[in-house]
């Protein structure tokens, strides 16, 4: 079996990971289960995949890396994959992604999420450990801008993992690695591509940490995801990557900009036989954003808990919210979900027009006009922006 085969048997299995070894069988994690299935994988097999799919051109970049990021759409599924120099030889950690569009309601989140995507400028952080879903939590806000507001976006990702396409917003995305050679290099370009929102996929050094906070400070809403386990540990986690000496003014920053953190984590409810995002949410008042600016962190965990008027979330709370639901949406696995995305969703995409503005969208005997601006031309047809593998290297190959 080669990589096309094991993520087929996986899309087949229902399994969100896919894990290859040489010399060890497949493993599988399926409802958070790591489990191993059929013969060993011969070392050779392994190799022969990965240089494959990497290609020669970056072929040297990995065996200087010893590891190499990126995602592709393989039998069906968009996958994001690690390609990884082991003891035994090459390994494959694969992420299934399912090929729905994420939203807040079929992500079973709740709705006050959604207050997140209508600000017009700050910082919202989401948090949590590796693999309780804060990519599809991102992915869901900036699908809710996309459905209900006519912004510019871009988004910078390590690699690409939900593919976009534009419905009532302008939607950019840039990998970095391949159409950019770093998140801070992509972020000082974006100051000059005039977004609206920005996505960041993950504040990692501290200079790309600086760059997204001055982002926030400039006009744009910035969305972006920070490993820890709860939102103090968030903020904590933002400040104390920079020295000692600039905390405070980091934490100044932070209390001006920060609109929203989520905390998300998922547990398995074998009633439902579903994993359900549980979420501690922030909201900045006047006491928290003090409590950021003098750095007393400690005392926002009795803000979330008497901050519910305000719009917060403790987990307490948020899972007394999940008992009492009876309603769920259960989004489709990778097995079971459409490659491409609905033509009754596309159909709703206001197009571009000639001359400034978009058209309005019409959905049964209503209309709304999604811009001030006049319509002045003829529509064109709708805008369908997909990321292309390969990028600027394939199209120049065509040119010569």
């Amino acid at each position: 079996m080669n990589l096309e085969s094991f993520i087929a048997l996986a899309r087949e299995k229902g399994a969100s990971d896919l894990h290859l070894e040489a010399g060890l069988p497949a493993a599988l994690r399926i409802r958070s289960i790591l489990g191993t299935i059929g013969e060993p994988v011969p070392a050779q097999r392994l190799a022969e995949d990965a240089r494959a799919l990497i290609g020669e051109d970056l072929w040297p970049v990995f065996l200087e890396r010893r590891s190499f990021d990126l995602s592709r759409t393989i039998q069906g599924v968009r996958c994001r994959i690690n390609v990884l120099q082991t003891a035994r030889g090459i390994g494959f950690a694969v992420r299934l992604l399912a090929a729905f569009e994420a939203t807040i309601e079929k992500l079973n989140l709740h709705p006050d999420l959604k207050k997140l995507a209508t600000q017009q400028n700050g910082l919202v952080l989401i948090c949590g450990p590796t693999g309780c879903g804060k990519s599809s939590t991102l992915a869901a806000l900036i699908q809710e801008i996309n459905l209900t507001d006519s912004r510019h976006i871009v988004t910078i990702e390590s690699p690409i993992e939900y593919a976009f396409r534009p419905r009532r917003a302008y939607i950019r995305q840039r990998e970095v690695g391949r159409d950019t050679p770093s998140f801070d290099q992509a972020l000082l370009d974006a100051m000059r591509e005039n977004p609206d929102v920005l996505m960041v996929g993950e504040m990692r050094e501290p200079a790309t940490i600086r760059l997204t906070l001055n982002a926030s400070e400039t006009g744009h809403l910035v969305l972006s995801t920070i490993h820890s386990a709860s939102c103090v540990e968030a903020l904590q986690r933002v400040v104390s990557a920079f020295s000692p000496e600039i905390q405070a003014s980091v934490a100044a920053q932070l209390a001006d900009c920060i609109v929203g953190v989520v905390a998300q984590r998922l547990r398995f409810r074998p009633e439902l036989n579903m994993l359900l995002p549980e979420c501690e949410i922030l909201t900045p008042s006047h006491a928290v954003k003090n409590f950021i600016r003098n750095r007393e962190f400690f005392k926002i965990a009795s803000m979330l808990e008497t901050g519910a008027a305000q719009g917060m979330w403790t987990f307490q709370r948020y899972q007394g919210w999940m008992d009492k639901r009876t309603q769920w949406e259960r989004p489709p696995s990778a097995a079971e979900a459409p490659a491409e995305a609905p033509d009754d969703l596309v159909a709703e995409v206001p197009p571009p027009v000639l001359g400034g503005g978009f058209a309005p969208v019409t959905t049964g005997a209503k209309s709304h006009s999604v811009s001030s601006v006049p319509v002045t031309a003829k529509p064109a047809g709708p805008i369908v922006i997909e990321p292309v593998e390969g990028g600027l290297e394939e199209l120049v190959k065509k040119m010569k």
